[in-house]
C-alpha cells in the first residue's frame, strides 16, 4: 500500500480523536510559532497538518498567511469543512512531503508535528531537508516534532525512527542553528504517554 493510500484510510476509518497523536490543541507547537513569528503577517507552513486545529488556532490569534500541507486529501477535507469559511484564507497543498515542489523561499515559519519520524529512509530524509532548504526564507524558523528516545517504534502500524536533539538537529545539517529543545510527554487518547522531541531551528542561509 502506498503512503497515500494508508492515510486516507486511516483518516476514512478513524475519527480525528481516535488517533494515538490527537490533541485538542498544539499548545507548544503555537507557542513556539508566536515565539518565531511575533509579525502575524509572516508566512507559516504546517507540515502533516491533517485535522488539527492548529491552523484553526492561528487563524484566531491573527496569522494571515497560512498554508498547511498533508498527505491526505480525506484529512484536508475534513479540516476545511470544519473552518468552514475561514478555509478560504489557507493555502492547502494535498502531497507528499518528500515529492511537492513548493514555491522557493516562500515561508518564514515551517512547522512539523509527527511527519519527520516516519521518514525511514535516508533518501526521504535528504528529499526533506532539500524542500525546507528552499522553501524555507534565509533566516527563516523550522520548527520539528518527531518520538523522542523514549516514544514509540511504530505508528499507525508504520515503522518511526525516534530522535535525540543531538541526532535529530545533524539530520538538517550546519546550515540550521539549534535554537531550543524539549521534551514532551504526549497524553494519548488511549490512556497511554508518548515521548515527543520538538526542535526548534534557525535556517542559516
Amino acid at each position: 500500500m502506498s503512503a497515500q493510500n494508508h492515510w486516507e484510510q486511516v483518516y476514512q476509518t478513524r475519527a480525528p480523536d481516535a488517533v494515538s497523536w490527537f490533541r485538542p490543541h498544539l499548545e507548544r507547537s503555537l507557542a513556539l510559532i508566536e515565539k518565531a513569528a511575533s509579525n502575524r503577517g509572516m508566512s507559516v507552513i504546517d507540515v502533516g497538518g491533517g485535522e488539527s486545529t492548529l491552523v484553526d488556532d492561528l487563524l484566531r490569534v491573527g496569522y494571515r498567511d497560512l498554508s498547511v500541507l498533508d498527505i491526505s486529501q480525506v484529512a484536508i477535507d475534513a479540516t476545511r469543512l470544519r473552518l468552514g469559511p475561514a478555509s478560504d484564507a489557507v493555502t492547502w497543498w494535498v502531497a507528499d512531503v518528500a515529492h511537492v515542489a513548493l514555491p522557493t523561499a516562500r515561508y518564514d515559519v515551517w512547522h512539523d508535528r509527527a511527519v519527520f519520524h516516519f521518514l525511514t529512509d535516508d533518501t526521504q530524509r535528504r528529499a526533506y531537508v532539500r524542500l525546507v532548504m528552499r522553501a524555507v526564507k534565509p533566516g527563516g524558523h523550522v520548527i520539528v516534532a518527531t518520538f523522542g528516545p523514549e516514544g514509540p517504534t511504530k505508528c499507525s502500524g508504520l515503522d518511526v525512527v525516534r530522535y535525540n536533539s543531538e541526532g535529530l538537529h545533524s539530520e538538517f545539517g550546519d546550515a540550521f542553528q539549534l535554537i531550543e529543545s524539549a521534551m514532551e510527554v504526549h497524553q494519548t487518547p488511549f490512556g497511554t504517554t508518548q515521548q515527543f522531541l520538538y526542535c526548534y531551528c534557525i535556517k542559516s542561509s
